[in-house]
């Protein structure tokens, strides 16, 4: 998902958008949603997270920042 869909997403939920990153974004979300504010922090691609709709994007930003 790019950062204008996400950031659509975010202003249905009431967050302002405008200066957080991708991450951060996402993370605020999750937070909103009542979830955990994991995005990109799961270690050595491992993630109990199953259903997340952010997974496979998550995921992916793991293994960039773990090496």
């Amino acid at each position: 998902m790019n950062i204008k869909e996400i950031g659509v997403i975010a202003k249905t939920m009431g967050i302002a958008a405008s200066k957080l990153k991708k991450a951060d974004l996402i993370r605020a979300i999750q937070c909103k949603e009542g979830n955990f504010d994991c995005f990109a922090t799961a270690f050595k691609g491992e993630c109990d997270q199953k259903d997340c709709v952010w997974r496979d994007d998550c995921l992916g930003q793991s293994v960039k920042r773990n090496h």
